[in-house]
């Protein structure tokens, strides 16, 4: 049975005290968050096993610093959803503005619809999955971890890139700076077959390309100056 908390009658910093705590005292409880109305800030900071769902959307920065919770937005979210995640699920039922999964050191943030420009923006290991389409810049300077995007993407994927795998089964605009098609090979396929399984998303890996770094932005060269 989920405990439920109205936000119509429940200030912000209760209900998130209320959650964090759960999530500190290991409780595995499941939590309903009724009218979030758009508000910022949502389920932030929880560092255990509990589940949350929010019955609406939210405002930025819903869900950051996620460690073992499992977090549903039923709506879209605002910027930087999932920032500095650890590990759990983060998933978005809607839309997600700018910068999704910003900095994710881990676990997984599925978005089920668009996810706007910036998306995994500096991730250091971070899963994202996104069922739509995602914006200008996504992945600029994403250091590990896995982006994978079942529609098309933006300008400027994957610029300044170090060792993250880009996976994009539609249209690329543009490429960034470093940023190159590499072979999808047996090893990749099998990664990205898991990510999408998890994701529960509808699309076979062999009808992605693989994008990747280069590598020759790691150390400064004065013929590539006009890329840094």
């Amino acid at each position: 049975m989920s405990i439920s908390l109205d936000m119509a009658q429940t200030e912000l910093r209760e209900v998130n005290t209320t959650l964090q705590a759960a999530a500190k005292a290991q409780a595995n409880e499941d939590y309903v968050i009724e009218n979030p109305r758009g508000s910022h800030a949502v389920a932030c900071g929880l560092d255990g096993p509990v589940s949350v769902t929010v019955k609406g959307s939210t405002g930025y920065y819903c869900a950051g610093m996620n460690k073992d919770a499992e977090v549903t937005v039923e709506g879209s979210a605002g910027p930087g959803v999932a920032e500095n995640m650890m590990s759990g699920v983060v998933t978005i039922e809607g839309d997600a503005s700018q910068y999704a999964g910003a900095t994710g050191h881990g676990g997984l943030l599925n978005i089920k619809g668009n996810a706007s420009s910036r998306c995994g923006i500096s991730m250091k290991g971070i899963d994202i999955v996104v069922h739509g389409n995602i914006g200008h810049m996504s992945a600029f300077m994403a250091q590990k971890g896995n982006l994978v995007v079942l529609g098309d993407a933006g300008d400027a994927l994957g610029d300044s890139l170090y060792e993250a795998c880009l996976f994009v089964r539609g249209d690329v605009k543009s490429l960034g700076a470093d940023c190159i098609e590499k072979e999808l090979r047996p090893e990749h396929i099998e990664v990205l077959a898991d990510l999408l399984a998890k994701a529960g998303a509808d699309a076979k890996p062999e009808e992605f390309k693989r994008y990747g770094s280069a590598r020759t932005l790691y150390n400064f060269n004065i013929d590539n100056a006009d890329a840094y």
